[in-house]
């Protein structure tokens, strides 16, 4: 079941991509620009927007273009040349050759951390098939750090229920200079009598006895009558459970499968 949840996941995520449309970008420090201007070849350059938000454009110099669209660029080089009288009714033409303003980090549990450039509307959904999805040690939830107003926050986004209830209500639109954060998958551990001791990935409603098969089973001297979960409370102190088959387990349980008598 969880493969094919997260193999649908996938497929929902690579469906999405091809929704962005790149005009909606917004111009910041560190894009590399390419204009050209239609019949004044003389006037077509390559440049970066430098960090103060300014490109430097022949005969009219400096101006300012951060937080703009490519197409509101346009406008405003063509209003200037215009208004200086330097070229009559001109065409502009702006494309973005390279992203550096408008990134996410995607970091984690994914396939392809890295950073990743907003060319329009990004979903979490998105950066996350852009960075080749959860890999097998992650986890179902995303941390979204997001600094908005100068406030920093964090949010924890199950992905895994989201996708399967159909919800996308959290599937937000990103901007430049979040963060995504894939935990790594929970895990509980089991040893004493059981075929394959060890750490384990704890799944969702994860019971004692499905614990048990995860460790292949009793051992030649196993009891499941003397099971017990070790378990870490709020102060940090272990506490001893003497479990039954049907009992959840949590996050870092310790499952010791003790030694039968007779």
């Amino acid at each position: 079941m969880k493969q094919l949840v997260h193999g649908l996941m996938a497929f929902l995520m690579t469906m999405t991509m091809g929704a962005a449309m790149a005009a909606d970008l917004l111009l910041g420090p560190g894009d590399v620009l390419k204009v050209s201007v239609y019949g004044s070849p003389d006037l077509n350059l390559e440049t970066r927007v430098s960090e103060g938000g300014n490109i430097s454009f022949p005969l009219i110099g400096q101006v300012p273009l951060a937080g703009l669209s490519a197409a509101a660029a346009e406008k405003k080089i063509a209003s200037m040349l215009e208004a200086g009288n330097f070229v009559k009714k001109p065409q502009v033409n702006v494309i973005v050759t390279a992203v550096q303003s408008q990134q996410v980090s995607v970091l984690g549990q994914v396939n392809r951390p890295g950073r990743y450039p907003i060319e329009g509307k990004r979903s979490l959904i998105d950066l996350l098939a852009m960075a080749g999805g959860i890999n097998g040690e992650g986890g179902d939830r995303v941390s979204l750090i997001r600094t908005r107003d100068g406030k920093t926050t964090r949010e924890e986004i199950d992905v895994i229920e989201m996708v399967r209830a159909g919800q996308l209500a959290k599937d937000y639109a990103l901007s430049g200079n979040d963060v995504l954060y894939v935990e790594r998958a929970p895990k509980f551990y089991i040893y004493g009598e059981v075929q394959r001791p060890g750490a384990f990935r704890l799944e969702r409603s994860m019971t004692v006895v499905q614990a048990l098969s995860a460790g292949g089973g009793l051992s030649m001297r196993g009891t499941e009558r003397g099971l017990v979960i070790k378990r870490r409370d709020a102060d940090g102190k272990i506490r001893l459970i003497d479990a039954k088959q049907d009992d959840l387990l949590q996050v870092d349980d310790v499952v010791f499968v003790k030694e039968s008598w007779f």
